[in-house]
């Protein structure tokens, strides 16, 4: 909604501004020299993407012009899941949490946190890692140095789209500049036309240039720094899984490793402790 919200505010404060000035807005509808710098632009993205940069790209678009899902909710949930798993350990043994990652979605203790489930990566991470926990090969320090790699990885792959749609914004002026330097090449093989006639064409090509930069500066290029902060906030959550894990195996309780899980968190998401411990009291009563 917000996206929207901007997007109206560039068009009103470009396009109101310019009719204010006694501009005529009608000398800006050129659909050709949209044509051009649009089929330039996806042109080039087809050309300089692979197959699964451009499917990762498409994917991360419509995600943006949605509310964030990383809010305080969403967090608690997670956090009163993850009291519940380390409990469950705690006082039943590692192997009594078998059956609830091998197949999550038929589990009693992830049935409670319906927002937790629909994120398949932040379930893949902590069911695969208690996974690991429960096979008990592995040491705490090496089960960090696997999280750490693997939350590299996811946070390279995210930053694909956010490289491709800056890469696209950046290239629209000069596209902007090639359209413009067209509509000049068919003005000047016009001379022959009347001044009045040779005045739209040069004010179509400079249209060019106008659109190229306020495409790039005005819309797309701000849905690359969208983009990035959706992929930092999923980073988040998967860090405050791996320091609740990892506190869980160096021996602190349910409770203390949960704490370690909401201190990482973003000050305008983390819940206080007090709150924490209201919602994990009442999910424990459910």
């Amino acid at each position: 909604m917000l996206i929207i919200i901007g997007y109206i505010v560039v068009v009103g404060a470009v396009f109101g501004g310019f009719a204010l000035a006694g501009g005529h807005v009608g000398a800006l509808l050129q659909p050709i020299e949209f044509l051009m710098i649009g089929g330039s632009a996806l042109g080039a993205f087809v050309v300089g993407n692979s197959n699964k940069a451009i499917i990762a790209t498409l994917k991360a678009l419509p995600g943006v012009f949605k509310g964030s899902k990383y809010t305080k909710a969403l967090y608690m949930e997670l956090m009163a899941l993850s009291y519940e798993i380390l409990a469950k350990v705690r006082k039943e043994g590692l192997m009594s949490i078998e059956a609830d990652v091998d197949d999550p979605q038929q589990s009693p203790l992830f049935a409670k946190s319906p927002q937790i489930l629909r994120d398949h990566h932040a379930i893949e991470f902590m069911t695969d890692y208690l996974r690991l926990m429960v096979g008990g090969n592995l040491n705490a320090i090496e089960i960090e140095s696997l999280m750490d790699n693997e939350i590299e990885t996811h946070h390279q792959e995210g930053e694909i789209p956010v490289h491709i749609i800056s890469k696209v914004g950046d290239g629209l002026p000069a596209f902007g500049i090639v359209a413009a330097v067209m509509g000049v090449v068919h003005t000047m093989s016009s001379v022959g036309l009347p001044p009045a006639e040779l005045g739209k064409l040069i004010a179509a090509a400079l249209v060019g240039t106008f659109l190229g930069i306020l495409l790039s500066y005005g819309f797309i290029s701000p849905l690359a720094g969208r983009v990035e902060q959706r992929l930092h906030e999923s980073t988040k959550m998967l860090e405050c899984i791996k320091v609740t894990l990892l506190a869980s195996l160096n021996g602190y309780s349910p409770a203390l490793a949960v704490e370690f899980g909401r201190k990482v968190l973003y000050s305008t998401e983390r819940p206080s402790f007090i709150e924490l411990e209201q919602h994990v009291k009442q999910s424990k009563s459910k």
